[in-house]
């Protein structure tokens, strides 16, 4: 390390030593330690475990003792692997060409502003190291990747608070006995939030038509369970339906909770028991919930 040139932390020293494949042995430090400018470093770097080179003052004199050290690094050091040239000076190019054809893995450090960039000389790659924030700065597909991630999470967070409040809103319209027209009372959610299991407006639309002329027995009911079943299956392969989720969709479309469908056509006390002993659906326990299997395609 040119110290004069370049101060690294230690918080940036380790990080250096984290994209390395072999571990840090040894560090050197060149620079004329007379010169007041560079105030107390010698003693904190010292107290890091680093070798101390005295250069005598003059141009390029921290630079030049690098070169004439660095370029003979193997008869001091045989079984060295990698080697860190930190400074941002260009002529120290010429010590991590030479370096390269003894056979050592280079990285030339320097310095950019508020950044390190660090730069693996034997394959091209470049990393970037922020020293205001002390972290590494990504790369712009990382970064999009990370955005992306977020997104997820965050949508994901949103359908389970929405699939749990649908559920709460169906008990309490079933212990009141109210009926709640679910497309009327809360249109922002469809229009603000589009989430990968909830169907298109055009099929819940057609649907409660069909559903208000068709429905009368178990048989159709279980056509119309179906029909939305496999609706969900295309629009979202990867999801898997659950009892809430499924009574949430009929809501969507009815207006009405599924308890208070299965009372009227007389085929049990609520949805999920008619569930269990329909011979078109199995249940399956996952966690807290039941998962929902159509057992056949009609």
């Amino acid at each position: 390390m040119d110290a004069e040139n370049l101060k690294l932390d230690i918080n940036s020293q380790l990080f250096l030593a984290s994209i390395c494949k072999y571990p840090l042995q040894v560090k050197m430090a060149f620079a004329n330690w007379r010169n007041q400018s560079i105030g107390k470093q010698d003693i904190e770097l010292y107290n890091r475990g680093y070798q101390l080179v005295h250069v005598p003052e003059g141009k390029d004199s921290a630079d030049a003792k690098m070169i004439a050290l660095g370029a003979c690094i193997l008869r001091s050091y045989p079984t060295a692997k990698e080697i860190l040239v930190c400074s941002s000076d260009g002529i120290l190019i010429h010590l991590c060409n030479e370096l390269q054809n003894q056979g050592l893995i280079v990285y030339w450090v320097r310095r950019q502003g508020q950044s390190l960039h660090i730069e693996n000389r034997n394959t091209g790659k470049l990393t970037h190291y922020s020293l205001s924030m002390a972290t590494e700065v990504p790369s712009f597909e990382k970064v999009v990747e990370q955005i992306q991630d977020l997104i997820k999470n965050e949508q994901d967070s949103i359908n389970a608070r929405l699939h749990s409040l649908a559920a709460i809103a169906s008990l309490f319209q079933e212990r009141c006995n109210i009926n709640i027209n679910y497309n009327q009372k809360q249109p922002q959610i469809e229009e603000i939030i589009s989430l990968p299991e909830e169907l298109s407006t055009e099929f819940i639309q057609q649907e409660k038509q069909e559903y208000f002329a068709k429905i009368s027995d178990g048989e159709t009911l279980d056509k119309f369970l179906l029909k939305i079943i496999q609706n969900i299956q295309i629009n979202s392969p990867k999801t898997k339906l659950s009892v809430s989720m499924l009574g949430t969709e009929i809501q969507k479309i009815t207006g009405e909770s599924p308890n208070s469908i299965i009372k009227k056509l007389k085929l049990g006390s609520n949805f999920t028991k008619y569930l269990e002993s329909s011979p078109t659906f199995t249940l399956k326990a996952s966690g807290k919930e039941y998962e929902v299997t159509p057992l056949l395609c009609k």
